[in-house]
C-alpha cells in the first residue's frame, strides 16, 4: 500500500497527518509530496521523517491512492496524470466536484457507489459535507422539498493566508497579506469566495449543486448565504428544511442518534447543543436545536456543526481511502 498525500505542506495537509495517526491508517510506504519550493523537507507520520517529493516524482513512483489537497488548478493538470498510472486520487479541491464522470462521495452515504475504475473522486466542500451527513437520512425518510441554508464559516476554511491574517489583526496589527477584503477579527463577512452574476457567491452555490448531487435528487429547492466568521476552527449551519412527509420529532431524532458519524447535542434546558469550540478536533458532525418550523408544513429547523479541516476535508477523505483498501481487501479474499 503506497500512500501520497498531494499538497501536504498546507493547512489541510497538516490535518491528514493527524488522522491518518489517529485512525491508524496501514501503508507499507509514505509519499509527501508538494510544490517545488518545498521539495526536501521533512514531514513527520507515526515517528518517522519522510523527505518531501515534487509531483514528477510522485507520478512515477505511482502510487495506490494519492490525496490531493492542493487546489484546483493543480487538481485538474495533475489528478489525471496520477490516474493514468493507475493511481486512486481523492481530491479535496472543488475541481472535479460537478464533474457527471466522477462520484461526489461521504462515505456514509455514498461510498457503495464507488467502483474500482474510478481512479478520480472528488471531496466535497466542507459545508456541504456536514450538512448532507446529518440531512442523508432524513431525506430518505422523509423527502427534502426545500432547505434555506444560513453558514458561519471559520476562517480556517481560507487556509494558511487567513489564518495569518486573523492572528494578525487579533495582536492588533494591520494584517500584512490579507486574505480578505475587510478584517476578520471582530467582524464578520457575507462573502465566501467569488459572486457571480446572480448574486450568490461561489460557496452558495456549491451547497445548492453538491447536496443535489449527493443526495441524488435534483428537484430539492435549496438557497443559501454563506458567512465568514471569526472563529478558529469549525463551520455552523443553520438550516431550515421543509420536508415532502410529516414526521414525529422523537422518531427524527432517533433517526439522528443511529446515523453513522452523527452525534446528537440536542438538551436546550440544560444548554446542550452543539458549537464550534467542542468540535474542533473531532470527526463527528454534531446537531441539534432540533425544533418544528411551524409557518410551513413539515418544517424542521437544525443546527449542524463541524470541524471544517477534519470531517469537512481530512477525515472524509481518509474515510474514502480506507473503504477503498477494505473493499479491496475484501475482493482479494474472495478471489483467494
Amino acid at each position: 500500500m503506497k500512500l501520497a498525500v498531494v499538497g501536504i505542506t498546507g493547512l489541510v495537509g497538516s490535518v491528514i497527518l493527524e488522522v491518518l495517526e489517529e485512525t491508524g491508517f496501514q501503508y507499507d510506504e509514505f509519499l509527501p509530496v508538494a510544490s517545488a519550493r518545498s521539495v526536501g523537507k521533512l514531514i513527520t507520520l507515526n515517528g518517522v521523517s519522510h523527505k518531501v517529493i515534487g509531483m514528477e516524482e510522485a507520478v512515477q513512483r505511482k502510487p495506490d491512492i494519492a490525496i490531493f489537497s492542493a487546489g484546483g488548478g493543480t487538481s485538474l493538470e495533475w489528478a489525471p496524470k496520477f490516474a493514468e498510472v493507475g493511481t486512486t486520487v481523492i481530491d479535496n479541491s472543488s475541481a472535479w466536484r460537478m464533474d457527471p464522470t466522477k462520484k461526489l462521495v461521504v462515505p456514509e452515504i455514498n461510498a457503495h457507489q464507488l467502483e474500482e475504475s474510478d481512479k478520480i473522486i472528488a471531496n466535497p466542500n466542507c459545508s456541504t459535507i456536514q450538512m448532507v451527513a446529518a440531512l442523508a437520512p432524513l431525506h430518505s425518510e422523509y423527502g427534502i422539498k426545500r432547505l434555506v441554508v444560513s453558514t458561519y464559516q471559520s476562517f480556517t476554511g481560507t487556509g494558511v493566508k487567513a489564518v495569518k491574517q486573523y492572528q494578525e489583526e487579533k495582536e492588533g496589527t494591520s494584517a500584512s497579506d490579507p486574505a480578505y477584503h475587510y478584517p476578520i477579527f471582530e467582524n464578520c463577512i457575507p462573502h465566501c469566495d467569488v459572486f457571480y452574476d446572480n448574486g450568490y457567491t461561489r460557496e452558495e452555490l456549491k451547497l445548492v449543486n453538491e447536496t443535489r448531487k449527493i443526495l441524488g435528487d435534483n428537484n430539492i429547492k435549496i438557497t443559501a448565504t454563506a458567512v465568514r466568521v471569526p472563529v478558529n476552527g469549525g463551520h455552523s449551519e443553520s438550516v431550515n428544511v421543509e420536508f415532502h412527509r410529516p414526521y414525529e420529532m422523537k422518531n427524527l431524532v432517533a433517526l439522528l442518534e443511529k446515523t453513522e458519524g452523527v452525534e446528537v447535542q440536542d438538551e436546550p434546558g440544560a444548554n446542550i447543543y452543539p458549537m464550534p469550540l467542542f468540535a474542533k478536533n473531532k470527526n463527528e458532525v454534531f446537531v441539534g436545536r432540533l425544533r418544528r418550523d411551524d409557518s410551513v408544513e413539515n418544517g424542521l429547523n437544525m443546527w449542524i456543526v463541524a470541524d471544517n479541516l477534519r470531517k469537512g476535508a481530512a477525515t472524509n477523505a481518509i474515510q474514502i481511502a480506507q473503504y477503498i483498501v477494505d473493499k479491496k481487501l475484501q475482493a482479494d479474499t474472495i478471489s483467494a
